[in-house]
C-alpha cells in the first residue's frame, strides 16, 4: 500500500469516527433535552394543579373556605359550576363550623353571578345553623359582589374596592373608519333585528333603546338581590347605592354595603372563632388551564365584547 493510500484511509477512518461520535452526541443531546422538558412539564402540572377541592384536611371542626378569584365566567376558575360545587361540599362536611367565601373579583357574567347567589341562598336555607361569611380582599365589585351578597356577613379591608352595583355592555363603532378606507359594508340577514348594534353601521336609536331596556332589566335583578341580601342594613337611597359607583371598604361599611373590616384570617379567628381553615375550592382541570394560558381565552374575549357584564 502506498504512503498516499495509507494516509487517505487513515483520514477517512478518522472522519467517519468523528461523524459517528457527533451522531451519538446529538442523540444523547436530544434525549437529555426531552428529559429536561418532561421534568419541567411535570413541575408545571404539579405547580398549577394545587389542591383539588377538599383534598387533605386537618381533622376536627374548621372554617370551610371557598374562593371566588378573578373574572366570573362559565369557563373561568370563578365559574358558577366550580364555586357552587365547593359550597355544596363545604356545607355537607359535618365538621364545618362556618363557610367563608374569599372574594377577589371585579365581576363578570351576570348569569354566573346569579347562579352562585341563588345556590348560596338555597344552601343557607338547607343548613340554617351554618353561618356564611364573605370576605373581600382587593376587589369585590359588580358581579363579584352580586355573587356573595346573600352571605350572612360581608367583610372587607378598609382599602378594598367594593360595590359597582350596575351593568355595562362594551362595544365599538367603525363606521367612519371603513368610510375612510373605502370599504363597503355588505350585511345580509334573515330577521329584522339580526344585525343588532353592528359596529360597522350607524347606531339605530330603536336598537339602542332595546339594549338599554335589557341592561336596565339585569340591573333591576342585581338591585333586588342586594336588597334581599342586605335588607335594612343598607344606609342610603337607591340613587346613592345603585348607580354603579365603587367605594373603599370603610366607605362601603358606612353605607351598609358590608358589615365589618377584616382579613380572612381575622374573620376566622376573631369572628367565627375557628382559625382551622380548610379549603373546599375545586380547581379547574389542568389541561384546560394550560390551554387558556396559551391563548384559547383570546377567542372568548372577542366573543364576549357583545355580552352584558356586571363589572
Amino acid at each position: 500500500m502506498s504512503q498516499d493510500n495509507w494516509e487517505r484511509e487513515a483520514l477517512t477512518k478518522i472522519a467517519l469516527a468523528g461523524i459517528q461520535e457527533q451522531r451519538r452526541a446529538r442523540r444523547w443531546g436530544v434525549f437529555f433535552k426531552l428529559l429536561g422538558f418532561g421534568y419541567l412539564f411535570l413541575l408545571l402540572i404539579i405547580f398549577m394543579s394545587g389542591p383539588m377541592g377538599p383534598g387533605a384536611k386537618k381533622p376536627g371542626p374548621h372554617t370551610a373556605l371557598v374562593d371566588i378569584q378573578g373574572v366570573i365566567s362559565e369557563s373561568s376558575q370563578a365559574s358558577a359550576d366550580l364555586v357552587t360545587q365547593g359550597l355544596r361540599q363545604a356545607f355537607r362536611d359535618k365538621n364545618t363550623v362556618a363557610v367563608m367565601l374569599r372574594v377577589n373579583s371585579p365581576g363578570g357574567s351576570p348569569v354566573q353571578s346569579a347562579y352562585i347567589n341563588n345556590e348560596l341562598r338555597r344552601l343557607k336555607a338547607e343548613h340554617p345553623d351554618t353561618p356564611v361569611y364573605a370576605v373581600i380582599s382587593d376587589v369585590g365589585a359588580s358581579g363579584g359582589y352580586y355573587a356573595v351578597v346573600s352571605a350572612d356577613y360581608i367583610y372587607a379591608d378598609a382599602s378594598s374596592v367594593v360595590g359597582s352595583i350596575g351593568v355595562r355592555m362594551d362595544g365599538f363603532g367603525l363606521v367612519e373608519a371603513i368610510d375612510k378606507l373605502g370599504i363597503e359594508r355588505r350585511l345580509m340577514t334573515a330577521g329584522e333585528n339580526k344585525g343588532l348594534l353592528d359596529p360597522f353601521l350607524p347606531v339605530d336609536p330603536r336598537e339602542q333603546a332595546h339594549v338599554q331596556r335589557l341592561l336596565d332589566n339585569i340591573h333591576a335583578q342585581f338591585v333586588d338581590a342586594v336588597k334581599t341580601g342586605r335588607g335594612d342594613r343598607l344606609k342610603g337611597s337607591d340613587e346613592e347605592l345603585f348607580n354603579g359607583l365603587i367605594w373603599t371598604g370603610d366607605e362601603a361599611l358606612a353605607l351598609g354595603i358590608i358589615d365589618g373590616l377584616g382579613s380572612p384570617g381575622y374573620v376566622a379567628r376573631e369572628v367565627i372563632g375557628q382559625e382551622n381553615i380548610v379549603d373546599f375550592t375545586p380547581r379547574q382541570d389542568i389541561f384546560r388551564r394550560l390551554a387558556d394560558s396559551f391563548g384559547a381565552a383570546m377567542g372568548r374575549a372577542i366573543v364576549n365584547l357583545s355580552e352584558p357584564t356586571i363589572r
